[in-house]
């Protein structure tokens, strides 16, 4: 059968009898036995698994990071002055962190791409006899795809009715959307599929008009299966955060090369032979090796990602998780975002004003608008939730009158610019007159600014003269004011001729036909998040295509806007006014609700809010609003009413439409970007106790022996270090986390006051606790400054319990470290100490590991460490009180001298 291969491009270009014959299909589409059938033999129309990044490509990446390349310069100067035993440890080292950094690395990116999931793709097909939606994988040759705007094509195929316009830029990079429809006879349609004027393909997308198409080509057949095959699409870009860390890390190696190139002359100056500095050497640049940095930063962004998904975010790009955590201004629409999207009729009213158009021939006449100007399926009732309301109300009205309707004969889709769509419909059988009818629908104003009479019932038409126009407009405002939504009907009779195929000679010289009053509720958590949304410095502006009214007074309700006079801008005035207008009056930071609202006014705001400083989140849901989408630091769609366009524009998609579901994701940003910073605040502290026990003794020149071995630094940083700081990377969020403004665009993550903290206050401590344990040890044993503790001498033994003391103080201090580096403001008291049980449970490990370094007989062969004493174990206790307890004062000055945030006045 020829659907079973289907491979031959020009099969897509042959005559359409022939298309069918060879596809063994007709317009009547499939049925379902069949297209399962046709699944079985040809399979899931899906691309070709796409290669996966080379694993020894990813090792290698690991073994050669510059942290990691200052282990290898450490093993080689092992190997040269310390023998084989040290060296191999340090490249076991060097094995075991590349491992590890790569799980977590291969770990995240199975944790973002698990999210996939939760935006499949669909397809509407013909089987047997009715409109079906089925996953895009079950799409086989020979379906018939009815596509819609916004719609996603998924499959190569040949349009057999309608007319689309369709957005190839993922095949051929061309922005202009180019028209495809059925070929008359006589067409020639190209000698190539790309050029073909009656041809659909996989990966592009409808921006307006509807279609039929039979289904030639799925799977890797397809013309987008041709381009995947030519070349791999799996590039991965570093996230900011990630090339911030990156050159942090060359950083951190160069100042430890520097150091150790320095110091090595210079120990040799003060004393130290050949082999004891290059022991300094080594140890200096292993104890500044952050192990695990990178990947565990990855991780914790994936962490923080797949949380969100949970909770109704879907972010696509590990990098936005960052760009969350700074936005300070949210763009949003109205209907669906912050209301329920579930429309109800407010009420009905006549073409004169009054409360209900209860005379008959005004109400089968709205009724029938109302039921022929509708993109909603009236049988299976599935649609916008506004086009079912409005059919709702239709259905009350039609209430026994004649309200039936002939054939579609044409359709001019809502256009966001014209708040118009209009469906021309023939005269119903029972009509003698025949001819043509044209229904339109949309704002008010716009309805009212094209008509020129009003229908009255079983009477002619009456004018609208200037004092009507002003009554309607009066009453329009009052309950548009209510914060109802209000649409508008009007037809025209096109007679028995063809009709124009010009939309403005269609709209135009209207009847208007009466109006109807909606209903959509703010959702229960909006209030709330946009509260929170105030308390965390973040300006909300709403740009809706509804009228000012509605918006302002749907606004005014989910507390966004001023307490006094809301203020809103028409998209009438926003067009008239010049960008430097349009800045003054958003650098004032009032929120503002941008009224009758184009897809290029969104677009436009966002670009000047952008060129003010400020970081944007914008929500949008229509195939025009992926320019804003894609402008936006934040483009953000919607899941459930969104289209298929916006929905790949966006970085982040809400699968429950709601707002507060964008405050829960900034709160989730700043969190990751908050426990990023903990962590490697808590990686830095450990970098001067590990350093200083060398420096004391190269700047002694020996007199004061090595109070740490590079054994067990490695020990430090690969056993006992690794569990906590993991679980310092999925910290709760911090309390007040959402009472303080954005992270600036830009800030660094690492700061000045960072470097204070890690190094001044946590290491610093840290350092004067364990070379003052190390010294108190040797000390009590009668050690004197220059007193030789080499092998063979009586005070070795006492020496290598000394180096224990230096090694367990150093994971002591990490203890008060990671209870330290959990907060950044508040005091650790106010969110609990075993609050994180992760933390508590990699402490635990932690010690555990130290116990069975200084107590297991083997371990102390390798490590040179011996038993603590009792006495010993009481110090040591008390060392995570005292760094824990030094950086809770230096915090609380902090907060003492801080001045307190106050977000501005709404």
């Amino acid at each position: 059968m020829a659907y079973e291969t289907a491979a031959a491009p020009d099969l897509l270009l042959a005559p359409l009898p022939d298309l069918l014959t060879e596809l063994e299909c007709d317009l009547a589409g499939l049925t379902e036995a069949d297209a399962r059938r046709r699944l079985d033999q040809v399979g899931p129309n899906t691309l070709a698994t796409a290669r996966k990044s080379s694993l020894v490509a990813a090792l290698l990446r690991q073994l050669t990071h510059p942290l990691a390349l200052l282990l290898w310069v450490a093993a080689a100067l092992a190997y040269a002055t310390q023998g084989p035993v040290l060296g191999t440890a340090i490249l076991t080292v060097i094995a075991l962190n590349a491992a590890f950094a790569l799980i977590q690395e291969r770990h995240a990116e199975h944790a973002v791409a698990a999210l996939r999931a939760y935006l499949p793709t669909h397809a509407t097909v013909l089987r047997d006899g009715h409109h079906v939606v089925v996953d895009a994988t079950a799409v086989v040759p020979g379906d018939l795809l009815v596509i819609e705007e916004g719609a996603a094509i998924s499959a190569d195929a040949r349009i057999v009715e309608g007319a689309v316009e369709i957005d190839l830029s993922s095949i051929n990079g061309e922005s202009v959307p180019a028209l495809r429809q059925l070929a008359g006879p006589g067409v020639v349609v190209g000698d190539r599929v790309i050029e073909a004027t009656d041809v659909v393909l996989s990966g592009t997308t409808c921006t307006g008009g509807e279609a039929t198409a039979v289904v030639a080509h799925t799977g890797m057949h397809t013309e987008l299966g041709r381009i995947a095959d030519l070349s791999s699409r799996t590039t991965r870009d570093s996230s900011p955060l990630e090339r911030q860390v990156r050159r942090v890390a060359w950083l951190i190696a160069a100042v430890a090369v520097s150091v150790g190139i320095a110091f090595l002359p210079l120990g040799m100056l003060a004393g130290l032979s050949f082999r004891q500095a290059s022991v300094f050497a080594i140890g200096l640049l292993v104890a500044n090796v952050p192990e695990g940095l990178l990947p565990t930063i990855t991780l914790a962004l994936a962490v923080g990602v797949a949380d969100l998904a949970r909770r109704g975010g879907l972010i696509k790009r590990l990098s936005a998780v960052e760009t969350l955590g700074s936005t300070d201004v949210i763009c949003t629409d109205k209907t669906g975002t912050l209301t329920q999207n579930r429309m109800q009729v407010h009420s009905r009213w006549g073409p004169t004003g009054r409360s209900s158009p209860e005379a008959v021939g005004e109400a089968a006449a709205l009724a029938r608008a109302l039921r022929a100007c509708t993109t909603a399926d009236p049988e299976s009732h599935t649609g916008d939730p506004t086009e079912l309301a409005l059919l709702d109300a239709a259905e009350r009205l039609a209430r026994g009158h004649d309200v039936t309707l002939g054939a579609r004969t044409g359709m001019f889709h809502f256009d966001p610019r014209l708040r118009l769509m209009t469906v021309l419909s023939a005269a119903p059988p029972t009509d003698a007159r025949g001819g043509t009818t044209a229904y339109t629908k949309g704002a008010p104003e716009a309805v009212l600014e094209r008509c020129v009479q009003a229908i009255r019932d079983d009477e002619p038409p009456v004018p609208l003269d200037a004092n009507r126009r002003a009554a309607l407009s009066a009453r329009l405002e009052d309950l548009a004011s209510q914060g109802l939504r209000l649409i508008a009907c009007a037809s025209r009779d096109l007679g028995a001729e063809t009709p124009p195929t010009d939309r403005a000679d269609v709209e135009r010289d209207l009847t208007l036909l009466g109006f109807v009053a909606l209903s959509d509720p703010v959702r229960d958590a909006v209030p709330d998040a946009v509260r929170r949304a105030h308390a965390a410095g973040i300006t909300v502006h709403v740009i809706t295509g509804d009228n000012g009214a509605t918006a302002a007074a749907i606004a005014r309700s989910a507390g966004i806007g001023a307490d006094g006079e809301m203020n809103v801008v028409p998209g009438s005035e926003l067009d008239a006014m010049p960008d430097q207008q349009l800045d003054a009056l958003l650098a004032r930071g009032d929120e503002i609700v941008f009224a009758r609202s184009s897809p290029e006014d969104k677009l436009r705001i966002a670009t000047r809010l952008q060129s003010l400083g400020h970081v944007v989140a914008m929500t949008g849901d229509g195939v025009n609003d992926a320019p804003a989408l894609r402008r936006a630091d934040i483009g953000i769609a919607m899941g459930q009413s969104g289209t298929d366009v916006a929905r790949e524009a966006a970085t982040m998609v809400l699968t429950d439409d709601d707002f507060a579901t964008i405050i829960r994701a900034v709160e989730s940003g700043r969190r990751v970007y908050d426990n990023v910073r903990k962590f490697i605040l808590y990686i830095f502290a450990h970098a001067v106790p590990e350093v200083v026990p060398f420096l004391v003794f190269a700047l002694s020149g020996g007199a004061i022996p090595l109070g740490l071995t590079v054994a067990q630094i490695l020990m430090i940083d690969l056993g006992t270090e690794t569990l906590p700081a993991l679980a310092i990377g999925r910290e709760a969020a911090e309390p007040g986390i959402m009472e303080r403004p954005p992270r600036r665009r830009g800030e660094n993550i690492i700061t000045g006051s960072m470097l204070l903290r890690a190094w001044g206050i946590l290491g610093g401590v840290s350092a004067v606790l364990v070379i003052g344990g190390f010294l108190w040890v040797l000390h009590a044993a009668g050690w004197t400054p220059g007193t030789d503790v080499g092998a063979g001498t009586p005070l070795h033994e006492t020496y290598l319990r000394a180096t224990t003391m230096a090694f367990a103080g150093i994971v002591a201090c990490q203890v008060g470290t990671a209870m330290a580096s959990r907060t950044d403001r508040v005091s650790l008291l106010r969110i609990g100490i075993f609050s994180n049980r992760l933390l508590v449970a990699g402490i635990a490990f932690e010690l555990l590991v130290s116990g069975l370094a200084i107590y297991l007989p083997s371990a102390q062969s390798v490590l040179g460490t011996r038993a603590l004493g009792w006495r010993e174990l009481l110090v040591l206790v008390t060392f995570p009180v005292i760094v824990w307890g030094a950086d809770e004062s230096y915090r609380a000055v902090r907060r003492r001298a801080a001045r307190p945030f106050v977000p501005a006045a709404r």
